[in-house]
């Protein structure tokens, strides 16, 4: 199996791109997705990447017009002549060198090395290619937000972010949710839109500090831990029946439990960073625009392959912009999604 070092990588992505844009005709699924300012026409194998990839977005509706027109292969052996994936041949391997090194071909990429997992993308083009051992040798996050790395490098080149964050919202006005996991983030999405709100997504979404700060839809999926499922009176609603996932949670779909069509954005004008407090009722309480960067950003840049300086000036320029919040969360969801309502009325 060949082996592939910093010296030799810009090559293979490449070749990659070259070698699955031939193979073209014998990937047997295309799937097309829509998001804010593009269209993707993504070609890939049957299986799980497939089954998502036709419930895992909030496709944008309406003009399309101006839209930048995105391939994206997703393959492995066994697909026309697509190769064996290739090895990390250097003794060592750093995320920021390999992400230097493409750059400077004017690629961007990711390797997962358990798994022999490539994925490249070249802006320029406007073509990416995943490259895996076998239909199902993903990691195992791929499935809730697939294409995210491609997501990530498209929006990064044009002055937008995925931020790792929640939204919620009321008559087009909303704040952005974040936080480490555990922190109540999720959660608090969930109550929110079960008792009223809006939201244009949890976990990932897209910001855009242009004329102000928005956020707008990609992702639809949301997850919950058994206990917090059964707390906000989802096991009722929704049932059981469908197997965790990798970190042991619940997914869904945020369709199934919004009581109003998911808004095409929301105009953000805070940033709360939940976390589980010891009262009966929630509280909202200015906090530092340091400690909401601490929240904030090394999710999101972690989570996100390159990119790392831009990422960091991207949330800082976001805490400078917004006020920041601490929302210490009671334990009644209702009572949280009320406490949110009325500071989006004050605040609007």
């Amino acid at each position: 199996m060949p082996r592939v070092t910093m010296a030799t990588v810009s090559e293979y992505a490449r070749y990659l791109a070259a070698a699955a844009q031939g193979a073209s005709a014998h990937f047997p699924v295309t799937r097309t997705v829509h998001l804010p300012g593009m269209e993707i026409n993504v070609h890939l194998g049957r299986g799980m990447l497939a089954d998502a990839l036709g419930q895992a977005f909030l496709e944008t509706r309406g003009d399309r017009s101006g839209a930048r027109q995105l391939r994206i292969f997703i393959g492995h052996p066994g697909i026309g002549d697509l190769p064996e994936p290739a090895h990390w041949g250097d003794a060592h391997f750093t995320e920021h060198g390999f992400a230097r090194t493409l750059a400077e071909a004017g690629l961007r990429g990711h390797h997962f090395h358990d798994l022999d997992f490539w994925q490249f993308y070249d802006p320029e083009r406007l073509v990416g290619v995943q490259l895996m051992r076998s239909a199902e040798a993903f990691p195992p996050w791929e499935p809730g937000s697939p294409l995210r790395a491609f997501l990530h490098w498209e929006y990064a080149a044009r002055g937008m972010r995925l931020a790792h964050a929640g939204t919620l919202g009321l008559g087009g006005k909303g704040v952005l949710l974040a936080g480490a996991g555990g922190a109540g983030k999720s959660g608090t999405v969930v109550a929110g839109l079960l008792h009223g709100l809006d939201s244009v997504g949890d976990d990932y979404v897209l910001v855009d500090l242009e004329g102000g700060v928005s956020a707008r839809p990609l992702f639809s999926t949301l997850k919950q831990d058994p206990r917090g499922f059964a707390r906000l009176g989802l096991k009722n609603r929704l049932g059981t029946d469908g197997p965790l996932n990798w970190q042991g949670k619940h997914t869904f779909h945020i369709e199934a439990i919004a009581s109003r069509s998911i808004p095409a954005s929301l105009d953000i004008f805070a940033l709360m960073v939940p976390h589980i407090g010891g009262s009966e009722t929630s509280s909202i309480a200015p906090m530092s625009r340091r400690d909401a960067m601490i929240a904030l950003a090394p999710s999101g840049i972690a989570q996100m392959p390159g990119e790392r300086e831009s990422g960091f000036r991207f949330f800082s320029d976001l805490t400078r912009l917004l006020p920041c919040y601490r929302l210490s969360l009671g334990p009644h969801p209702a009572e949280i999604a009320g406490t949110i309502a009325d500071f989006l009325a004050r605040s609007a």
